[in-house]
């Protein structure tokens, strides 16, 4: 199923004020640098904007009314009047309750206890970001068919190759048959034998993976349900893909890859997708979890002498 952004954003009513920060961060790479202009604006200065018609903020950005519709609508809205008045709700939002002052642009002479900070709220950042993004509809979508899937392939390089491990080890301690593929060759190789029940899961932040891309690509023509995990849901990926979960788009710096903040982003879309499908097979997944627990519990006791 090919999903435009905008699909994949809006849902049937306008983002809560709180989501509009999140939603220009993860659809701003997207967006043509007019509307990029627009967006970073509105995120900037959301109080200042709100007091703005429509020709006002065209003529604070430099770009023109239809420039500041479109943008409008990308983001969820219906027109600009809603966007005005999501920007007076966060307004007041950040009036009551400021964030920290602090980003996670590191120098490389920051003192260590400064870096813990950051970090910190960047991570906190990227969880709110990937959580007001996330299309639950998708996701319980995407929930229903692991659930009853008779096998799972995941797909991952790189950093996405570790989340997709953990949730495939996951998966498995419930009682389910998943396989997380690194090896490109292998992963289109089991690809080839899938078919409709089973389940195949592409985990790309930039949506644009090549070695990612080729496996979904052939589970979907074999009629399995493909599942892509990214921060680019405009991106390649999504056109082989009937269920679309989207990540926070993270800032890269000198000092910190992207893949740091996709990682953290991912997970957590893989912990949500997790325990939808442990809720839904509660009966054997609970038991299985149980007997896995017990058939470790020996690696983890003390060690007598």
């Amino acid at each position: 199923m090919t999903q435009d952004v905008k699909g994949i954003f809006s849902g049937d009513s306008p983002p809560a004020p709180a989501a509009l920060a999140a939603k220009v961060r993860t659809l701003a790479p997207s967006m043509t640098r007019s509307m990029q202009l627009v967006a970073e604006a509105v995120a900037g200065d959301p109080a200042g904007c709100a007091a703005l018609t429509v020709t006002g903020l065209a003529e604070r950005t430099g770009t023109s009314e239809a420039t500041v519709v479109r943008t409008a609508r990308l983001l969820g809205y219906p027109g600009y009047r809603d966007l005005r008045l999501a920007l007076a709700g966060l307004a007041a939002h950040q009036e009551s309750g400021r964030s920290p002052a602090v980003t996670a642009d590191i120098a490389v002479d920051d003192p260590i206890a400064e870096v813990v900070a950051k970090l910190a709220f960047d991570e906190q950042q990227t969880l709110a970001d990937t959580a007001a993004g996330l299309d639950t509809v998708q996701l319980g979508a995407a929930v229903a068919a692991a659930s009853t899937a008779r096998r799972i392939d995941i797909y991952g390089v790189g950093a996405s190759s570790l989340v997709g491990q953990d949730l495939a080890q996951k998966l498995l301690r419930i009682g389910l048959i998943a396989h997380a593929h690194t090896d490109p060759h292998l992963a289109v190789t089991n690809a080839v034998q899938l078919r409709a029940g089973d389940v195949a899961i592409a985990i790309t932040h930039s949506g644009s993976t090549g070695d990612v891309i080729e496996p979904l690509r052939v589970a979907f023509d074999r009629g399995a349900t493909t599942v892509a995990i990214t921060g680019r849901p405009d991106g390649p990926v999504s056109q082989y893909a009937d269920h679309v979960l989207t990540t926070s788009t993270a800032r890269e710096s000198e000092l910190r890859p992207a893949a740091m903040s996709s990682r953290t982003s991912q997970l957590l879309v893989v912990d949500c997708l997790f325990i939808g499908v442990a809720q839904r097979t509660y009966e054997t997944a609970a038991p299985a979890l149980a007997a896995s627990y017990e058939a470790l519990a020996h690696r983890h006791a003390p060690r007598t002498r």
